[in-house]
């Protein structure tokens, strides 16, 4: 079962007075992207609360905010009196000899940075245990959301291997005629050079056998037919974690594809090419999406 990388898990728990409530998003990244915003007295916990989301989210852009609140709805704040004290004595002398005056002198102490902050303090065990399962529950339900986006990313993956291969098997009733027109073609041209009574045979074989080694597509296919295959195996494998893989398969498809294109010779054939790059760029789009 494939994960999307995208997704949304919420948790909410409670300890003592306190509600927790937890929130994770998770969007698209290459490499695991980390911002965790929660209230100051948990701060010495980050690099914990950072190992365990990393343990069960896996890679993405992940945005995760805790809040706990007090039983009336309010955080634990404290004001620094110090601070204030010191500020306000400062602006009220300035706005004094500037002759200004004080009109929400208070607002605007308040929101000095690090005049009202969370409660620091040593953190209570049991509260941050409790943190840490509200985290997990959330991370939970993240991950119930990855897998329900994962089914639907799964099955147009499935589709679109299954076009390419279907279109791979179009291939070979255009690869004798295209043989045969290049054959006529070459002979024609040679008879236009040296004339048809001085047309070298021998010649001539050589130049069809370089051309028939150039068009062969035999190894293209066969390639292509056991990426499409092997694609499909690991979306059954069951990995949980198979973007990267997937992602491998899906270049060396497009690999056999561009070299089928350029010796195609046919247009019957490139229609056919442009159909498969047509439905590998889909592929990719979907597997910026996979876990």
């Amino acid at each position: 079962m494939l994960l999307s990388m995208t997704g949304y898990g919420r948790a909410t728990g409670s300890f003592e007075d306190k509600s927790i409530s937890v929130e994770v998003r998770a969007l698209n990244s290459k490499m695991t992207d980390l911002k965790i915003r929660l209230p100051g007295d948990y701060k010495e916990k980050e690099v914990e609360l950072r190992k365990l989301v990393n343990d069960h989210a896996e890679r993405g852009k992940l945005d995760i905010i805790i809040d706990v609140q007090n039983a009336d709805g309010a955080a634990t704040v404290s004001l620094n009196e110090a601070l204030f004290r010191g500020y306000h004595r400062e602006l009220t002398r300035l706005t004094g000899e500037l002759g200004m005056g004080q009109t929400d002198l208070l607002q605007a102490i308040l929101r000095i940075p690090n005049v009202v902050a969370a409660t620091s303090g040593e953190v209570n065990e049991d509260e941050w245990k409790s943190v840490c399962d509200t985290v997990s529950k959330a991370l939970d339900n993240l991950r119930a959301f990855r897998r329900q986006e994962g089914r639907a990313l799964e099955a147009d993956l499935r589709l679109r291997v299954s076009n390419i291969a279907a279109l791979l098997v179009q291939v070979p009733p255009f690869e004798q005629d295209r043989f045969t027109r290049m054959r006529e073609r070459l002979r024609n041209n040679m008879e236009e050079v040296f004339g048809k009574e001085n047309l070298d045979n021998n010649r001539f074989e050589q130049e069809i056998l370089y051309y028939l080694e150039k068009m062969d597509i035999t190894e293209e296919k066969v390639r292509l037919g056991q990426h499409c295959k092997y694609f499909l195996e690991q979306v059954d494998n069951q990995q949980q974690s198979a973007g990267r893989t997937l992602n491998f398969i899906s270049q060396e498809m497009g690999r056999e594809i561009n070299t089928l294109g350029a010796k195609a010779y046919d247009a019957d054939i490139q229609r056919l090419v442009v159909q498969m790059k047509d439905e590998l760029e889909k592929i990719k789009e979907q597997l910026a999406n996979v876990l």
